[in-house]
């Protein structure tokens, strides 16, 4: 390791190993070279001939540039760069001299982005393969956990306000069907990702027409040739020197809305975790902190919502670049793109391994949950008990009153005198109600009475949405994943 060198975050502390080499220079350079062989059959196939009718280009040209795809002379490559300052032409350059029989036809009537602009979607491709087996993951342990706490009742909170009951499962069911909205995102930008395909200095496919003497019919099977030998279903229709950088801002804001799900989910968990509720793993010799001994800080959930706000925030790069392109092409996109799309991949990557890490150990405080449940559970009966006041003979407008004033007592004798909530005593003790505090508490401390449809809301959803997806992508389903620090 250079300590003496900036390394990035994202690979030292972040990132797998498995998205790391899709950004790798190795994976960059060897697609170069598969997409230079495609380009060259694709050429020779098409019957492309010299000016005497003789192949061009030879299948032994082919053979020899097939040997040499994943044996990079970076050495020979970075020299070259230094004479001619240009990637594209030292990569052809380093390629020719592994390769002297096809030096002459790689990237014959191309232009630099028919291999930087090809990779990109064809590595940004892999990128979003790796991100959607990990999302199913976090979905998968999510929906085990939903199912195992589909009935036990917690305290639901709107504005971090005590609201009706909910169960823990149910709350975790709103965690997943963000996920699932990102999925259904997710799935819609990879089927319909196109290559950029081979269209030349502007897009015009000039260099073409003079190869194939403006034979039409034979310049049109060149993107779908090439789209097919790269596992691709088609070129996109028209570009310019590029394909549009909308591709990749449509890219980029799939991985912020997941990285806006994890933060949500990452959020909850953390004033769970406050609350002494939830928990997220906590090792055995994990230090908390380096001056409170015994905190049990959340850091890994903290951490999701640091990387994830990293994402969001770099999703704006794509859509400013792709705004600010002039006519056919400018080059103000290329150091850009480098850094916010692979960056973004690798820290999306860090975020989805947090995300399966963490559900995949939260442990849940039952008695914790239950305790704060029943302090506040006699507010919450009071419907219920003025109902049954009424039908003891009661006035329905005098009882709501009664409660209401009660109900104002002991949220004082709570929040002023630091006891415990006695509003179900206060109630057993006024006439106008006719019930006795053993009804009292018979009636109305189950929590499971308040929970509403949410155990059964659970089952169906996963059931009807869930489980098909993820029995659909079952042999992807099972990864473990490894946090660094």
């Amino acid at each position: 390791m250079n300590t003496d060198q900036y390394i990035s975050p994202l690979s030292e502390r972040y990132a797998s190993k498995e998205m790391q080499f899709i950004f790798s220079e190795d994976n960059k350079f060897q697609t170069w070279r598969k997409l230079w062989i495609a380009l060259a059959e694709t050429e020779m196939e098409l019957g492309l001939c010299d000016e005497n009718g003789q192949p061009t280009i030879t299948q032994e040209m082919i053979d020899e540039m097939k040997q040499h795809v994943t044996d990079i002379n970076y050495d020979v490559a970075r020299a070259r760069e230094k004479v001619v300052r240009h990637d594209v032409m030292s990569h052809v350059y380093a390629y020719g001299q592994l390769c002297p029989k096809a030096a002459g036809i790689i990237h014959l009537g191309a232009t630099s982005c028919y291999v930087g602009d090809n990779t990109d979607v064809i590595i940004m491709k892999e990128g979003l393969t790796l991100v959607r087996k990990k999302l199913l993951n976090v979905i998968d342990q999510l929906a085990r956990f939903a199912d195992t706490y589909k009935e036990t009742p917690t305290l639901a909170f709107t504005h971090f306000q005590p609201a009706q009951p909910t169960t823990v499962g149910k709350r975790a069911t709103l965690w997943i069907n963000e996920f699932m909205v990102d999925l259904e995102d997710l799935d819609y930008v990879i089927g319909s990702l196109k290559l950029l395909g081979s269209k030349g200095t502007t897009g015009t496919q000039a260099s073409f027409r003079e190869l194939f003497q403006g034979n039409d019919e034979i310049i049109d099977q060149i993107d779908p040739m090439i789209a097919k030998k790269m596992g691709f279903k088609a070129c996109v229709p028209v570009s310019g020197q590029t394909y549009s950088r909308k591709h990749d801002t449509r890219v980029l804001n799939v991985l912020a809305g997941i990285a806006a799900s994890a933060h949500k989910m990452s959020n909850d968990i953390r004033l769970l975790q406050h609350l002494k509720e939830v928990e997220e793993p906590f090792e055995k010799s994990q230090i908390g902190s380096s001056a409170m001994a015994y905190k049990r800080n959340p850091m890994r959930s903290e951490r999701i919502a640091s990387l994830s706000r990293y994402v969001m925030i770099d999703a704006l790069n794509p859509a400013i670049t792709a705004a600010t392109q002039w006519f056919e092409r400018t080059l103000d996109d290329s150091a850009n793109k480098r850094l916010s799309v692979a960056e973004g991949f690798l820290a999306t990557d860090g975020i989805l391994d947090l995300c399966i890490n963490v559900t995949n150990g939260l442990k849940v405080y039952e008695k914790v949950i239950e305790k704060r449940l029943l302090s506040e559970l006699p507010f919450m009966a009071t419907e219920n008990i003025m109902m049954d006041a009424v039908k003891h003979g009661g006035n329905r407008q005098e009882i709501h009153e009664e409660i209401r004033e009660l109900s104002m007592k002991a949220a004082a004798h709570v929040k002023e005198e630091g006891g415990d909530n006695n509003l179900l005593e206060l109630i057993a003790q006024d006439p106008k109600f006719g019930l006795t505090l053993e009804e009292l508490h018979e009636k109305t401390l189950d929590p499971s009475l308040y929970v509403g449809r949410a155990p059964r809301q659970v089952e169906v959803y996963l059931r009807d949405v869930v489980r098909p997806v993820l029995d659909a992508n079952k042999e992807l389903l099972g990864v473990q994943a490894e946090i660094n620090v």
